[in-house]
């Protein structure tokens, strides 16, 4: 007797068990049973019906399936301290946990645990490393997609995941998710929406539902004060640059099935690298808002997919090519170079107990030279061999605006780049004169452009700090100097010699290698600046009497 035999096998839990056969042999049967196993048993088989030892479970003729928790979420979660390491910090009912799994198992299925990254910012799933089995990074509020950058960069073989809530991506962080969905970052984001701010207690949130009412819209979301639902995937399907952006539902088990294949296809765009997927999840949160697992389920199915409608907006997986960048060279060779240090000859630092700090502020209008001065200083005092600090302010102008540096010279260890109190005041203008005056120390040095004209400590309005000090005033012709020998930018340098000519305990050779190194990139204005360096060191020479 011929005949051919099916039998299908399936296990959907480890508890209570489904079994399906169907066994075509002149007769069709069907037998249900209740089992307790966790395998899966697929067997087709064609037999002759005479071979009266057929087995249709040997090894031979089926395939086993083990059924069990994703490798991608651990067992238990000792993360969350010593107790409750079985149970999960989400409320009964609530969407996340399901998502969990969901994202759990697409990482098993397509193997790339080890690649993972799951980026968990502020919100209910913060603890998100308490879960998943893989690299795990926690971000400021609403910083999930700047942070995911730079890891996706970084590391460019990473799969890196951004699970994030309403508040968090709709909100406060929505430049940034923007942002990133616009360079086509190489990230799936998973969005979370139950229309209410979940972890800090059903406040309303960009996604609310007009009408719908929160601890903070107590009469429902009125949209003439309070704007309309947020709808993210609508809003990022205008951009160009994302390859994938579906919105699924959580509100029952058909469409938890295709949120599974969502969830499944975004995450095997990462692993081919093709770019930015977005995946919008319409989940329950039945403690914030006063539902049951029916309510909950009717409110997603009537209410919020209505307003949200449940579609995949773009899929452009089949004509994106792998996002290709370029890799930054971080070597220590590559670093070197940039800052033009030199590992054969080091700068030696000398600790010397005698010498002691000199606190040095230059100040004036941006574009005068102030940081380029104050580089020049400081790099000349680290080529003397002393400990040096450069620490500069300046506002926001390009051009015209306040701009002032610090530098510190020492002997021995640095405690602070701040100057509040300083031994040389270099002042390029009248208000950095006026400005910074009161600060200098007793017995303290003040180095100024002429051209701001008489200045009388006296009239200043807080004269009353400083009136008791012993300040030497020094007016230099800066421009006139850097004037006679061609280049009047390089007046900021003629004042540095009269500095180097007056003494801070730098050799005049260090002076001029500062200038060789600061200026290493425009080699046409070194010698320019040395011979203006010498000329204001001459200029200092010639009047050291009348001033000092």
């Amino acid at each position: 007797m011929d005949s051919n035999n099916n039998i299908n096998t399936n296990t959907t839990s480890n508890t209570n068990s489904k079994t399906n056969s169907n066994t075509n042999n002149k007769s069709n049967s069907n037998v249900n049973s209740n089992t307790n196993n966790n395998t899966v048993r697929n067997t087709n088989s064609n037999t002759n019906s005479n071979n009266s030892n057929n087995n249709y479970f040997d090894n031979d003729f089926y395939e086993t399936k083990v059924i069990k928790k994703p490798d991608s979420l651990y067992d238990e979660f000792s993360r969350k301290g010593e107790s409750f390491t079985k149970v999960t910090h989400y409320c009964a009912g609530c969407g996340h946990g399901i998502l969990h799994k969901l994202i759990g198992e697409a990482m098993d299925e397509l193997k790339i645990q080890e690649r993972a990254v799951m980026i968990s910012p502020v919100g209910c799933a913060v603890f998100g490393y308490y879960y998943f089995n893989c690299g795990n990074v926690q971000t400021a509020h609403g910083r999930a997609p700047a942070v995911g950058t730079g890891i996706s960069r970084a590391e460019d073989n990473a799969i890196v995941m951004s699970y994030q809530g309403d508040g968090d991506l709709a909100s406060i962080g929505l430049n940034e998710t923007i942002q990133a969905a616009n360079r086509g970052e190489k990230l799936a984001v998973f969005f979370v929406n139950n229309t209410v701010y979940g972890m800090t207690g059903g406040q309303m949130a960009p996604t609310t539902l007009i009408g719908e009412i929160t601890v903070t819209s107590q009469s429902g979301r009125d949209p003439n004060f309070t704007g309309f639902p947020m709808h993210m995937c609508e809003l990022l399907d205008n951009l160009k640059a994302p390859v994938f952006i579906e919105r699924v539902s959580l509100a029952d088990v058909k469409s938890i099935r295709k949120a599974k294949i969502a969830v499944k296809k975004a995450l095997r765009i990462q692993k081919e690298g093709k770019g930015y997927c977005f995946i919008e999840i319409l989940s329950p949160c039945p403690t914030n808002l006063r539902q049951d697992a029916e309510g909950a389920e009717k409110f997603i199915k009537e209410q919020m997919e209505k307003e949200f409608p449940v579609k995949r907006f773009r899929d452009l997986s089949k004509e994106r090519e792998k996002v290709e960048r370029g890799s930054s060279d971080f070597s220590i060779e590559s670093l070197d170079s940039i800052f033009n240090i030199d590992r054969e000859n080091p700068i030696e630092t000398k600790i010397d107990p005698e010498f002691k700090p000199v606190n040095i502020k230059i100040a004036g209008f941006g574009g005068q030279g102030v940081l380029s001065a104050g580089l020049t200083l400081a790099q000349a005092a680290c080529n003397d061999g002393k400990n040096v600090s450069w620490y500069p302010s300046y506002g926001p102008e390009q051009r015209g605006g306040t701009s002032n540096c610090s530098v510190v010279i020492s002997g021995d260890v640095i405690g602070s780049p701040v100057v509040d109190k300083c031994d040389v005041l270099i002042a390029l203008n009248r208000l950095a004169l006026e400005k910074f005056t009161p600060y200098i120390k007793d017995k303290g040095i003040i180095l100024y452009d002429s051209r701001v004209g008489d200045f009388e400590i006296d009239k200043l309005d807080n004269f009353e700090v400083i009136k008791d000090k012993k300040i030497k005033l020094i007016p230099v012709p800066a421009l006139d100097i850097a004037n006679s020998l061609g280049n009047s930018k390089a007046f900021n340098t003629a004042i540095l010699g009269t500095l180097m000519e007056i003494g801070t305990i730098i050799s005049e050779d260090a002076y001029k290698e500062g200038i060789r190194e600061i200026f290493s990139s425009k080699p046409k204005l070194i010698q320019l600046n040395i011979d203006v360096l010498e000329a204001g060191a001459k200029w200092m020479r010639e009047h050291l009497d009348d001033y000092l």
